[in-house]
């Protein structure tokens, strides 16, 4: 486990990892210090994690990013960014974005437990995550554009992926709130359940995560995150080649 100073931790019990956001007191509003503690968590993780639980304390999962940073002079904060030359103002979001992008690991399956509000920065963890879970007071904001900014925490193409450009267009330039009804009929949700139920669903999930080989579920997901850019035919030779060294591995053949 790793303490939450600054405001996430990261707790291990076997094959399952939860990183939890844990400043209910602000809603769980993001920092820098976070995003890099995040980072960090991938260097961290033991070798026989397999799902990453990520959840928020408190009533909500994240309000997004905590504007008493961003607005302040400090690091990480709006005035600093702007006076950095433009590359290295890239490459420090470049070190923020590698807090959600861990996530996308081929070798874990990332779950977001979603209750109360995910705005912002928030929605966009829960999309850095492969599968998520949302309690029935969710609600979802991209609220970047209120501020007059750009969503940046690699949030952009999952939307697409999960709603189409059209939709993902209207969500980040509006910066409007969706329940969760509306995220379950978009694509964003992969279940909605009571808020009573939601810890339970997370683990019945997580177990039926975890009751299948995990060179075959780690197969599987790099086939299906890889769909969309692959043709027809170089997605069937991407199948061809994880099932035969599927059937070399359980064969006793494989490397």
């Amino acid at each position: 486990m790793t303490p939450g100073a600054a405001g996430v931790r990261l707790d291990c019990d076997g094959p399952v990892a939860t990183v939890t956001l844990c400043r209910p007191d602000v809603l769980n509003a993001q920092t820098p210090a976070m995003w890099r503690a995040m980072s960090d968590y991938s260097r961290d993780l033991p070798g026989d994690v397999r799902v990453v639980v990520v959840r928020g304390e408190g009533r909500a999962f994240s309000a997004g990013l905590d504007l008493s940073v961003a607005g302040s002079s400090g690091p990480g904060s709006f005035a600093e960014l702007a006076t950095l030359p433009e590359q290295e103002c890239a490459d420090r979001i470049a070190e923020f974005q590698g807090g959600f992008t861990w996530l996308h690991r081929p070798d874990v399956i990332s779950v977001a437990a979603v209750q109360g509000h995910a705005i912002g920065a928030g929605l966009q963890l829960a999309l850095a995550c492969d599968l998520r879970v949302l309690a029935a007071d969710a609600k979802f904001s991209m609220a970047e554009v209120t501020l007059g900014l750009v969503p940046d925490l690699a949030g952009t193409r999952r939307l697409v992926e999960l709603v189409g450009y059209a939709r993902a267009l209207e969500i980040c330039a509006t910066g409007r709130r969706m329940d969760a009804a509306e995220a379950d009929r978009l694509g964003l949700a992969t279940l909605v359940v009571p808020n009573a139920e939601l810890d339970a669903a997370v683990r019945d999930l997580t177990a039926g995560l975890l009751a299948n080989d995990r060179n075959a579920v780690t197969e599987i997901k790099a086939l299906l995150a890889g769909a969309a850019g692959r043709s027809h035919a170089e997605q069937q030779r991407a199948e061809r080649e994880a099932q035969t060294r599927r059937l070399r591995d359980l064969a006793g053949r494989g490397e």
